[in-house]
C-alpha cells in the first residue's frame, strides 16, 4: 500500500526492542544473577522475549521470584548492578537505524526517546552508542510512565509539536496504549521483545513492521516526495 500522508512532523522511539537490541547486556546481567544462586545460564531467547517487562520480570525468569515475594527487590538490585556494569558491552542500534538517525541530524528532522528505562542506565547507554536524540524522557524523569500517556505529552511539549502530528513508535502493548492516550499515531514493531503469548494483531495501532529495515525505509522516505510503500 502507498502512503505519503500522516507524515509526522516527530517520529518517537521506544528504546530497548524498537531502537536498540539490549537484550544482549540484559541476558548477561540475568544470567550472572543466576551464577551468584548456583544456577546455569538460560538461553538468550528464552531471556530476550522477557527484556521489555523489566527487571523485576528478569528477576522471575532468572530465581522463579515474584515480584512481592522475599528476596526479590535484593535479587533485583543485584541484577541492575551486573547490567550497569556495562549497558553497551554488545548493545547496538538494529539494522537501519544509524543511517535513519544520520539522516534525521543531517535534515534536523525533530526526534526522540520515550523509555521505561531508568535515566541512570539509559543515558550510558545512548552515549555509549553516539545516539542524540532532541528530547529523552525516562522511566524516573515523570512520576508516571508509559502506558501513562503524560511522557509521550512531555516530549511533544519539548519539541514544541502538537501531539497529533507525532508518531510513537514502540515494541510493547504498553507503547501503543500510551501513543493513542496521547493522541499519537501508534506504530507497532513485531521484531522486538515479544512473548510468546503477546498477540499484536491485537493491538490498537494503525501500522505493524515486522523488521526494523521495513521500518526505517519508510522512515527514510517520509518528505522526500517518493511513494512510501507499507
Amino acid at each position: 500500500m502507498s502512503c505519503t500522508s500522516n507524515i509526522p512532523q516527530a517520529v518517537l522511539f521506544d528504546l530497548d526492542g524498537t531502537l536498540v537490541d539490549t537484550a544482549p547486556d540484559l541476558a548477561r546481567a540475568t544470567n550472572a544473577l543466576r551464577k551468584v544462586h548456583g544456577l546455569s545460564p538460560l538461553p538468550h531467547e528464552d531471556i530476550r522475549r522477557e527484556v521489555s517487562h523489566g527487571g523485576s520480570a528478569l528477576v522471575t525468569l532468572a530465581l522463579g521470584l515474584e515480584k512481592k515475594a522475599a528476596g526479590h527487590d535484593e535479587a533485583r538490585t543485584l541484577l541492575l548492578e551486573h547490567y550497569g556494569e556495562n549497558v553497551a558491552e554488545k548493545s547496538c542500534l538494529f539494522e537501519g537505524f544509524a543511517e535513519l538517525l544520520e539522516h534525521y541530524r543531517r535534515t534536523g528532522r525533530a526526534w526522540g526517546i520515550i523509555t521505561n528505562k531508568p535515566r541512570e542506565y539509559a543515558v550510558p547507554l545512548l552515549k555509549a552508542l553516539n545516539i542524540a536524540p532532541d528530547v529523552l524522557l525516562c522511566a524516573d524523569d515523570l512520576p508516571v510512565k508509559k502506558p501513562d500517556p503524560a511522557p509521550l505529552l512531555e516530549a511533544a511539549r519539548r519539541l514544541g509539536i502538537d501531539p497529533h502530528r507525532c508518531w510513537y513508535i514502540g515494541d510493547h502493548l504498553r507503547d501503543i496504549q500510551a501513543a493513542n492516550n496521547a493522541g499519537m499515531t501508534a506504530i507497532a514493531v513485531t521484531y522486538g521483545y515479544l512473548r510468546e503469548d503477546d498477540n499484536p494483531d491485537d493491538w490498537p495501532a494503525s501500522q505493524f513492521f515486522e523488521t526494523p529495515e521495513a521500518l526505517c525505509r519508510v522512515l527514510l522516505q517520509q518528505g522526500t516526495g517518493e511513494a512510501v510503500s507499507l
